[in-house]
């Protein structure tokens, strides 16, 4: 679990301020990974996807973003601990399966898919005396679910890759037979009242709140920058950034139990893929008039600073 990468301050210090808060939320004392490797995982995982001249608040907000849960139990299970494998399989095993039968579409095909990445994801080889799993790439920016049906499809691939290698040019002109990966079946989209929800409690959002999101997580704009556009300090927007990200969460769970689902259905629901979503997020954060949200910004879209 060493860093890739050399390790900006900003990030080793957003990682030492958030380190106990992190690891008590992550579950980590319960499948055995201390604070010291658990401080190593998320500075390499930020060093991989910050700049260089990130800023601590930056770093901050990055990290508060992460799948910390999920991204500890991968990691734990790349280690070789027993105990979070069998969590993992407790989990994952049926998800896996039922995403390898949308890719095979038979059930036998289905179960040898997912079988076969069993060894890789346990990590049964070494590499310069350490263990190699792929577990151990999973950073945590999206679900471990989605990831896991990435790599699931990735192997089918490679799989009719190698097959295709097998038949020759000769044989496949001879029978007229053109090969090719067959099309999986589509994912089934992510429950209609979690995007009802969502586009409920974006739609809710004040001007402000709307202006923060776009400009930070669709424009890609820095915290430094959004902070500039609106005349406030950089530590202004990543406070209004985590308070918006558990606000929203908040009211989307309210939205989807008002719909009828219990909470834990509700809960469940939110850790679909964000890809799954058949949702325009940027048409729902998009300003009525965006030159008039700037041009307002010191009246009506100043921040509080006190």
């Amino acid at each position: 679990m060493r860093a890739t990468k050399p390790i900006p301050a900003p990030v080793q210090s957003a990682v030492t301020d958030l380190l106990a808060e992190l690891h008590a939320k992550s579950g980590c004392e319960k499948i055995g990974l201390a604070r010291e490797p658990f401080a190593a995982i998320l500075c390499d995982v930020a060093a991989k996807y910050l700049p260089s001249g990130v800023s601590q608040p930056e770093a901050r907000t990055f990290l508060l973003t992460l799948r910390i849960e999920e991204l500890a139990l991968a990691r734990a299970c790349a280690a070789g601990n027993n105990f979070a494998w069998e969590l993992f399989l407790t989990r994952y095993r049926e998800k896996l399966y039922q995403a390898a039968l949308r890719i095979a579409r038979e059930d036998s095909a289905a179960r040898d898919l997912a079988d076969s990445l069993y060894a890789e994801l346990y990590g049964t080889t070494t590499r310069e005396g350490e263990r190699v799993s792929k577990l151990a790439s999973f950073t945590g920016r999206g679900s471990l679910e989605g990831w896991l049906r990435t790599v699931l499809a990735q192997e089918f691939v490679n799989r009719y890759r190698r097959a295709k290698r097998l038949v020759s040019l000769d044989e496949e002109n001879e029978e007229g037979v053109q090969f090719a990966a067959p099309d999986p079946e589509p994912v089934p989209a992510a429950d209609l009242r979690l995007e009802s929800a969502t586009d409920a409690a974006l739609a809710a959002l004040s001007s402000e709140d709307r202006l923060v999101l776009s400009a930070y997580y669709l424009d890609g704009r820095t915290l430094a920058e959004v902070a500039r556009m609106l005349s406030v300090h950089e530590s202004t927007i990543s406070r209004k950034v985590d308070k918006l990200a558990k606000a929203l969460r908040k009211r989307i769970l309210a939205g989807m139990m008002q719909q009828g689902m219990t909470r834990r259905q509700s809960e469940e629901a939110l850790e679909v893929d964000v890809r799954d979503l058949q949702l325009d997020i940027r048409r729902s954060l998009a300003q009525e008039s965006p030159t008039a949200a700037f041009s307002e910004k010191n009246k009506d879209l100043r921040f509080n600073q006190r």
